[in-house]
């Protein structure tokens, strides 16, 4: 059987795959990696869908975040101190450099957990649920710094 080496402009029509928004919401209500492809496999790790949850949890864990560089910075103007050695010492280098770092842990934290949702942590709980408990510590901490502001004041 003799084999046809095709020419590189073989095809009759120009590719017709963009990316654009439209792509990204059908890629997110038609994703198709949502299960695994064979009954043989475990559990799948990685998939191309996130429940919902998770984009709820992301989102509010980064704006919690905003929130409180603002009112850990209000709190310092007021003559508060940073518990936290790590983001005092970037406060000491400016007041930019503290929030570019806060919000470049949080981000990577959060970018990492969402990869994660579906892994086990320690074969104990999934990482998805981790973003649960951050979630609730942040809005804990805010409420506290709110409670420091009001008393402040």
């Amino acid at each position: 059987m003799e084999r046809v080496a095709h020419h590189p402009d073989y095809r009759s029509r120009p590719d017709r795959r963009t990316f654009n928004w439209r792509t990204v919401v059908l890629g997110f209500v038609r994703s198709r990696r949502r299960s695994n492809r064979r009954s043989a496999e475990g559990e799948p790790l990685f998939s191309d869908w996130h429940h919902p949850w998770l984009f709820f949890l992301s989102i509010g864990i980064m704006l919690l975040s905003s929130a409180d560089a603002f009112m850990t910075l209000t709190l310092i103007d007021l003559g508060a101190n940073e518990a936290n050695p790590l983001m005092h010492r970037a406060m000491q280098q400016s007041m930019a450099s503290f929030a570019a770092i806060k919000m470049a842990l949080t981000a990577f934290g959060v970018l990492a957990l969402v990869f994660l949702a579906r892994a086990r942590l320690l074969n104990f709980v999934r990482a998805g649920a981790v973003l649960t408990v951050v979630f609730s510590m942040y809005a804990c901490l805010i409420c506290y710094e709110l409670v420091m502001l009001w008393e402040i004041q």
